[in-house]
């Protein structure tokens, strides 16, 4: 008997040298494997983060000196142009919430002002051409009826949104003073730049400006 047990002592004692599966030295294995995943897609993701940011800021400059080219008056990064919430000549309910995600050219403008004129087949050709890719060309009429609108639309071939203002309070509430007066709105929300008197909204520094807040990521819409 006692042999045996010596026997059996040896025996045992040789198991531990033996790692069965499941034995602590697997997981940690695949832990570090997990860990060093883990840690190339988080460089990954810093990377591109990066690099968008590094596009975004050249974009901003680009923008920047565009702005110039065009004359338009630009805005600090977080200034936010007043909500409103209007009716178009067509009877459809319009508000500048509902136009989130959009690059947005919000022109003033009156059927009576000669300056405003010569803008609008502009604004309906890049309304036409750029519409689909997320610009929105929105005009905002100065105290005029809906009669007097649809008549002008009518005339010019204008088919972008006209907004009815006829207390001019949408005016006040974006201070203006003089016609036309036009807002340049990002798809952030944010206002990027003002223009007072007419602009050449079609010649090649006004596309690169739309192109380039077009190329800005869409923004998310958020519930009130």
């Amino acid at each position: 008997m006692k042999g045996l047990a010596g026997c059996r002592g040896a025996i045992v004692g040789e198991l531990p040298a033996m790692r069965p599966l499941g034995s602590p030295a697997a997981p940690t294995r695949r832990r570090r494997e997990m860990d060093h995943r883990a840690k190339k897609r988080s460089a990954g993701l810093l990377i591109a983060l990066v690099t968008i940011l590094g596009a975004l800021q050249a974009r901003g400059a680009e923008v920047a000196e565009l702005l110039q080219k065009l004359n338009l008056t630009a805005y600090s990064r977080g200034t936010k142009p007043p909500e409103f919430n209007g009716t178009t000549a067509e009877g459809r309910t319009l508000s500048l919430a509902s136009l989130r995600g959009k690059v947005i050219l919000l022109n003033f403008w009156a059927s009576w002002c000669q300056e405003c004129r010569p803008e609008m087949p502009l604004f309906q050709r890049v309304h036409r051409e750029l519409a689909a890719q997320g610009l929105g060309v929105i005009g905002i009429n100065a105290r005029e009826g809906t009669a007097a609108i649809r008549a002008y639309a009518k005339e010019l071939g204008l088919t972008f949104p006209l907004v009815t203002d006829s207390k001019g309070e949408i005016n006040a509430a974006y201070g203006v003073i003089g016609l036309p007066t036009t807002f340049v709105i990002a798809r952030d929300g944010r206002a990027v730049a003002r223009g007072v008197g007419p602009r050449e909204w079609g010649n090649e520094h006004a596309l690169a400006i739309i192109r380039a807040l077009l190329a800005e990521p869409v923004a998310t819409k958020t519930e009130p």
